[in-house]
């Protein structure tokens, strides 16, 4: 009788496993910068030198979007805050901005998807690192019909977080003041 119980439940944990033991690089995170950033040791030849990672597939609520900025930062910082994680890199290393672009894994969980199925962070595709992008837009999908995080219907997100810095940047330097337009050119 045990053995038609265990079976099933063994087909089960299987199916839910990764296809693959993600490959890549294990390093150990010395900051979270944001909900989407970290800074980590280990990446580098230089073993102590310091490397921003960005999380592929997912843009987190700016640090001034309150409160679900911080919050971002904060979960993430639970989780793997002076841990080692696996970065797992897709077609693109790095970023226009030098940092580099990696899946990250903690204990076989792949943090990227965790972060948006828990509705701290938005779900984007980043071509062309898509190795991912149909995992995450589910978990987006799940998270916004459960309503967590940035979906809950009694305090949602009003701004993604590419209009919330649009919209600072316009109130910095509005398209009418010269000096900006100049600076920008």
């Amino acid at each position: 009788m045990s053995r038609l119980v265990i079976l099933p439940l063994l087909v089960l944990i299987q199916s839910c496993q990764p296809e693959t033991t993600p490959q890549g690089k294990i390093v150990k995170v010395t900051q979270v910068v944001s909900g989407n950033t970290l800074e980590v040791i280990g990446l580098e030849e230089q073993r102590n030198f310091n490397s921003r990672v960005r999380l592929i597939g997912v843009d987190a609520p700016d640090l001034q979007q309150q409160p679900w900025g911080q919050t971002a930062r904060q979960q993430l910082a639970e989780i793997v805050q002076g841990n080692t994680v696996l970065l797992e890199f897709d077609v693109q290393e790095k970023d226009n901005f030098g940092r580099y672009q990696a899946y990250v894994w903690h204990d076989k969980v792949l943090l990227n998807e965790f972060l948006v199925t828990q509705g701290y962070v938005l779900a984007v595709a980043r071509n062309p690192n898509d190795k991912y992008t149909q995992q995450l837009n589910r978990a987006q999908e799940s998270a916004r019909l459960m309503g967590r995080g940035i979906w809950n219907p009694s305090q949602p997100m009003r701004f993604t977080p590419a209009e919330f810095r649009r919209q600072l940047i316009l109130q910095k330097c509005p398209p009418q003041s010269l000096p900006c337009q100049s600076r920008q050119s």
